[in-house]
């Protein structure tokens, strides 16, 4: 059980926000922090830290007049810990392999490998092969519906018709390095860990997940740590973005 720290881009901005608010049109979201600091600053505090494993998120979508601004983001922050971190938003088999030459550990992929609301395995193969296995990381970010988890996609706005499960996880383990997953319908808000959800996870033996949604204090931590000891994400509950978590005693978890 261990801390995956982030840096979430958003409008050329490092910034935290509600999950489950980000919306294409007006490029538009519900902020909790907005920094004055740039990516490579926290890539270079979570590499004095010794922190790896980290992810660097765009939330703009590609065409997005944000677009640029938030790559530039994005770079520097791999150019500041290559190595270090894992980078997601906008990812394709056509673009994958050049976030890796510019220092990301691998790459995080959610809705490129979904169409139709289904897998597409076409898709899926295809990126594997351009970067392997070994640096691909799926993203299977959920939301509640019909009593179970679904994974969602296009930043986290459409659900798809697949069911988060085991068998889920288990048939996409065949393409891929590790797991995130957010807890959408929690992101944002540090009232809790979505305990279903942790675990199954925790339950689930295989390849490594990493937790985020909903950790605002230790007592969350207690509470992963009893589902399994998953790793975890922590954004806006931390000091460092405006929280009450202390960064430095979240760093002691690796």
């Amino acid at each position: 059980m261990k801390f995956r720290p982030c840096i979430d881009i958003h409008n050329g901005k490092v910034k935290q926000i509600v999950g489950g608010s980000l919306a294409d049109a007006d490029n538009a979201a519900r902020e909790n922090f907005v920094s004055d600091k740039d990516a490579a600053f926290y890539a270079e505090l979570y590499k004095a830290r010794g922190l790896r494993g980290g992810h660097v998120i765009i939330l703009n979508p590609q065409g997005s007049e944000h677009y640029g601004a938030d790559l530039e983001q994005a770079y520097a922050a791999l150019a500041a810990y290559p190595g270090g971190l894992q980078v997601g938003g906008g990812i394709n088999a056509e673009n994958a392999a050049g976030f890796l030459e510019r220092g990301a550990s691998h790459v995080i992929v959610t809705s490129y490998v979904f169409r139709d609301g289904q897998v597409d395995f076409d898709r899926l193969k295809k990126l594997s092969s351009a970067v392997g296995n070994e640096r691909l990381v799926l993203d299977l970010s959920c939301r509640k519906r019909d009593g179970g988890y679904f994974i969602v996609t296009d930043r986290w706005q459409k659900f798809t018709d697949v069911k988060l499960s085991p068998e889920t996880m288990d048939m996409l383990g065949e393409y891929c390095a590790e797991f995130l997953v957010h807890a959408v319908d929690a992101e944002g808000k540090a009232r809790g860990v979505e305990r279903p959800l942790a675990e199954m996870l925790g339950k689930r033996g295989g390849l490594p997940v990493t937790y985020a949604g909903g950790i605002g204090s230790m007592s969350d931590l207690e509470v992963l740590k009893q589902c399994g000891g998953l790793d975890f994400t922590v954004g806006s509950a931390l000091d460092i973005f405006g929280g009450s978590l202390d960064f430095e005693e979240i760093c002691r978890y690796r």
